[in-house]
This record gives structure tokens, sequence and C-alpha cells, in this order.
């Protein structure tokens, strides 16, 4: 069995992980639980875990420095990263101190556990290019992410813009709209749009957590004039409603 430790500072979604997941069914089972990166250098002391799970902005130690302190101490722990998208040139950081995934916040239904696979899949000592090249939005192998970068950049700053469209961050980047979706879809595995929706659902879900702010005026903050097609967005995304989410931010 692989011996997992899950690395989040953020309780509900680290027990989403430690709960939701058919850990058994993935041949692996959860030893430990951290919730920042100090607890985590202790945990894996303790338990020695296979595999690592971490967000990378937590509390007294983020996920780079644990990483970086674990290399540094010789551990080759297979790590994967949990990352907001404006956290993606941290998740860069991971990747040179070895991490061989990352996933964006909040991810899809069957990401984490295709993940896992993969690091099996490696471990197996599968040698073929295709068996042990994991699939990392935003940096394949050999893929040059400039223009890929900019525009996750373009989107972080400008998100609360109910009128921004592809036509909009091609033109910033000087770049047309069809080369740059496709691009951004060959880089990332995601398209453009749904890029967008995912960092402007994941902000929501930032600002839901300050309960003074009503549901309408999250809508309005993270760039949706259409409050019913921002509770359906972000039911589809997350699994709950814009207010059962802020209900348990309680």
């Amino acid at each position: 069995m692989l011996k997992v430790l899950v690395v989040e500072d953020e309780e509900m979604i680290r027990k989403g992980i430690v709960l939701a997941v058919d850990w058994a069914a993935l041949g692996c089972v959860v030893v430990g639980e951290a919730s920042n990166g100090e607890e985590a250098l202790e945990a894996v002391e303790r338990y020695n875990p296979t595999l690592i799970i971490t967000d990378l902005k937590m509390p007294k130690m983020d996920g780079i420095e644990m990483l970086r302190q674990l290399r540094e101490r010789g551990n080759q722990a297979f790590v994967i990263i949990l990352t907001a998208y404006d956290s993606f040139s941290y998740a860069q950081s991971a990747l040179r101190l070895g991490a061989v995934d990352f996933l964006l916040k909040p991810f899809h239904d069957g990401e984490l556990e295709q993940a896992v696979q993969a690091v099996r899949k490696r471990m197996a000592g599968q040698g073929e290019a295709q068996g042990t090249a994991l699939s990392i939005p935003g940096l394949k192998k050999g893929d040059k992410s400039k223009y890929v970068l900019q525009a996750m950049d373009y989107i972080g700053q400008h998100y609360q813009d109910p009128n921004i469209s592809v036509g909009v961050i091609a033109q910033s980047l000087g770049l047309s709209e069809g080369h740059l979706s496709h691009t951004f879809k060959k880089e990332t595995d995601y398209t453009l749009l749904n890029y967008l929706t995912r960092f402007r659902i994941h902000k929501a879900m930032e600002l839901l957590r300050d309960c003074r702010l009503k549901v309408y005026e999250v809508a309005e903050q993270v760039g949706y004039k259409d409050i019913t097609y921002f509770s359906a967005t972000f039911k589809k995304l997350t699994g709950v409603s814009p207010s059962e989410y802020q209900d348990t931010s309680r």
C-alpha cells in the first residue's frame, strides 16, 4: 500500500481529500494529515509517507520551504502539489524541487485519483516515456509556456471585468485568438474560458469565507452580472451552492 500524507491548511479541503477519495481502491492508505509545512515535516519523520499531497500557501511554513527541507534531508517522497491559479510561479518552483504533478484548485472530480495513479505507474518502473511522463497542466515537457503564463497573469489581474473574453486576452498579448486558444489548451488541458471560470470560482470561494459579503456581492466582485448563472456555475464546480458553501465557513 502506498502511504499518503495530506498537507492542507484549509480543514474542509483537507478532510474532503482524506474522506472523499477511495484510497483503498487506489492501493493507498492515508497515514497522516498536517495543516502546515512544520507539522508536515514532523509527520514525515513519524510516518515516512511514500506520497505527499500538499498545498503551497500555508501558515508557519509553506509547501515550497517544506519540500526544500525534505530534499535537503534526502527524502525522495513523491509530491503532488495543490495550487491556486495565482500561485503558478510557486508551482514551477515545486516542480524544480522534484514535485511530480500539480493540480489547480478547485480541481475536477477524478483529477487527484488520476495523478495518484500516474505516481503508481512511475513507481512500477514503466520506462517508456508514455508511461512515465506526467501530464502537468501548464508545463508539459518541451512546451514554451511564456504566452500561457502571460494569459494566466492577465486573467489574474482582470477576472473582475465581466467583459473579459478570449479576444481581449489575445489582443493584450499581441496574438490571434486561434493561436492563443490552441497553445493554452495544449499546455494546460483547459480552454481559456474554462480556466477563467475556475479562476473566478476559486476567488468566489475565498470571498464567501468572509461571511460579511452577500452572495450577489461576491458574484459581482468576480465578474458575474447574473447571480443565477453564477450560482449554477459555482454549484457545478464545487458541488454546493454559494450560500451552502458560505454556511459551512461560518
